[in-house]
């Protein structure tokens, strides 16, 4: 008996000193130093767990607090999945054989990516009975029952916890010091430093909180993929500048030593201030597709990024800003330097379009009302930008995607939607109104609903009614005007008629739905669209009561869009502008306004949606002291931008 337990103690030692630890294993099983068998694509410990299997190496691994933290968090995902597991099991709770299962604690909020992985479908069906359908045009008043009815307030929107602009990712930033002796090289020495945006999970109502695209339990995102019925999101839609970035690229920006806290603000402040909107429709896109591989490759570019970067560290934060206002004059130089450069030489005209389009767009996230004026106003940018295009021949392009399986320019498509809003701002029709109107007309498609949320033929029209707003002004007959407003107010009736019905654009589990977002950010652009053109007929007065009636509507749709520091104001400058120009005292407008601002916080003070929210002020000082004096006609925003001696993009 002995010496058969000697016997199988001897081959359990063989079979220990036999055994090799596996580098090959998934990271959770490594952390919980658990023996993994390394099945695909997870392996059964964390299968049987419901924990996700990662066989790459994942974040937290790269220091041993985030190890730590990663864990505890195992361990309460394991104590929650086994308690949820008993409560299951539990006979006194009925089970209900079609009854969705509402998600665990212990998941964190799932992406977009997981509830639309498909292609985008090439038409979008009209809702029956949508509730902006109604009667004819009337140019003095609409009664309520009419064309300019109210929807009915589907159901208020439900408070959801913060949810996530993007997932946390790493990039390596190269930095560079070199030493001089009298003026001569000596030394020069190469660092490589990892950025980080990963941060510890706050706290909410007593249970951690974790990133979007951390643990999740793949059975579950299998478990709910049908829950809801949301068209998918095509991930590929856009022809970028760059070739795409694959998963295990390691990106390196060549950064000199004092720049790199620009880029590291960059990276952690403003990068999800830039497209929100893309973000929300293609999760992480903008990071990977757009940001990141022209940071690498375009050298204006990355300096156009440092400058925005410093204008915003100036805007938001209490530092010295006579050294900030030097880093934006500094970059700001080698940007117009290179682009000038590549503008003489008449070569690399892709990048100079991109880095130019930063230097427009990227100007309208950062900066106070009260900053100067770049020296270089953002329409001179715009020729360039209208020169480089041609040279491209990206309109030509665009228009011959209709029916092919050929993807739009992204930079087109960033290009028209500046084009169509920025005409609005100067009172000039836009510089690719042909392409526009040829686009509507054989229901093409610029790639303005992915990249900005709204849908492209109501940009169309945008661009229709800024032509006649130019050509209202030289001096058109005002029977041919009413006409011409006659058939855009019929084109906009049928995209009303068309469209999708209004509601939360938040799933059951507090992630964005974003389909339904830009269903909802349309029909805010749509009835500004209205409005815009409403005001182009003779004898308007910001007063009368069908305008108030589109005001009001305009703020009952507002309910249906996120708020706060994460939400999407700041992506409906342009319509918030137009509304709240033609607002009254009484208006719905205001109290909305001011709502949606105290929650913004400091973010509602700069970037485009704080100088609009200064530029109303003036306009309704002025408005109601004219409706003081018993007067119609009020100021136009555009006249009080002149006054303030206001050169601003307001997009």
């Amino acid at each position: 008996m002995a010496a058969a337990k000697h016997a199988t103690s001897a081959e359990s030692k063989a079979a220990a000193k036999m055994h090799r630890r596996s580098r090959s294993g998934c990271f959770t099983c490594r952390l919980r130093r658990k023996k993994c068998e390394e099945g695909r694509p997870s392996c059964k410990a964390c299968r049987h767990l419901g924990l996700v299997c990662d066989y790459k190496r994942p974040m937290w691994w790269s220091s041993g607090d985030q190890r730590r933290q990663q864990k505890e968090h195992i361990k309460q995902i394991i104590k929650r999945t086994q308690l949820s597991k008993k409560s299951a099991q539990t006979p006194s709770q009925p089970s209900h054989q079609h009854q969705t299962t509402p998600p665990s604690l212990c998941h964190s909020v799932p992406t977009s990516a997981d509830y639309y992985p498909d292609s985008l479908p090439q038409t979008r069906a009209p809702s029956v009975g949508s509730p902006y359908s109604g009667g004819g045009y009337d140019y003095a008043h609409i009664s309520p029952d009419g064309y300019f009815s109210m929807p009915p307030p589907p159901q208020p929107m439900v408070h959801h916890p913060q949810y996530p602009m993007f997932s946390p990712y790493e990039i390596d930033i190269k930095t560079e010091r070199q030493i001089f002796v009298n003026d001569v090289p000596t030394r020069r020495d190469s660092t490589i430093s990892t950025f980080s945006t990963f941060q510890p999970p706050p706290a909410q109502d007593g249970m951690p909180a974790y990133p979007a695209d951390s643990w999740v339990q793949q059975e579950y995102h299998d478990t709910i993929h049908e829950t809801f019925n949301e068209e998918p999101v095509d991930f590929n839609f856009f022809e970028f500048p760059h070739d795409s970035l694959s998963p295990n690229h390691e990106a390196v920006i060549n950064v000199e030593e004092c720049d790199q806290y620009l880029l590291n603000h960059f990276f952690d402040k403003v990068l999800k201030l830039i497209f929100p909107i893309l973000d929300a429709n293609q999760h992480g896109s903008a990071r990977a597709d757009v940001i990141l591989p022209a940071l690498e490759s375009n050298t204006a570019y990355l300096h156009c990024c440092l400058s925005i970067a410093a204008a915003h560290m100036k805007a938001t934060q209490s530092l010295d800003s006579e050294q900030l206002e030097k880093d934006i004059v500094r970059h700001r130089y080698v940007v117009i330097s290179e682009l000038c450069a590549a503008l003489s030489q008449d070569t690399n005209h892709a990048g100079i379009l991109e880095a130019t389009l930063g230097m427009i767009f990227f100007e309208c996230s950062v900066g106070r009302p009260d900053d100067a004026l770049p020296e270089i106003p953002w329409h001179q940018h715009f020729q360039a930008v209208t020169n480089l295009v041609q040279k491209l021949d990206l309109p030509t392009t665009v228009l011959g995607l209709a029916g092919s399986a050929q993807k739009p320019p992204f930079n087109m498509a960033l290009t028209s939607w500046i084009d169509i809003l920025g005409s609005t701002m100067l009172g000039r029709s836009p510089a690719f109104s042909d392409m526009y109107r040829d686009l509507n007309m054989s229901h093409g498609s610029a790639g303005l609903y992915e990249l900005m949320g709204c849908d492209d033929k109501v940009m169309f029209l945008i661009s229709e009614v800024a032509c006649l707003d130019v050509q209202k002004n030289d001096g058109l007959n005002e029977i041919m005007l009413c006409k011409y407003v006659e058939v855009l107010a019929r084109e906009i009736r049928q995209l009303e008629v068309a469209s999708n019905t209004v509601t939360t654009c938040f799933s059951g589990t507090g992630a964005i739905r974003p389909k339904q977002l830009a269903t909802n950010i349309t029909a805010i652009f749509r009835v500004a669209a209205r409005i815009h053109l409403c005001s182009l007929v003779p004898g308007y007065y910001f007063s009368q009561p069908s305008t108030c009636h589109l005001i009001s509507e305009f703020s009952t749709l507002m309910d249906f869009i996120p708020a706060g520091p994460e939400g999407f104001d700041r992506s409906l400058v342009w319509p918030l502008l137009v509304a709240g120009a033609n607002s009254t005292a009484v208006s719905p407008f205001r109290s909305m306004f001011e709502a949606r601002c105290h929650s913004l916080g400091d973010a509602a003070n700069f970037g485009s949606f704080g100088r609009i929210r200064e530029l109303l002020k003036d306009i309704w000082q002025q408005n109601d002291a004219i409706s003081a004096r018993g007067e119609c006609q009020g100021v136009h925003w555009r006249d009080v931008m002149q006054q303030k001696n206001w050169d601003f993009l307001l997009i």
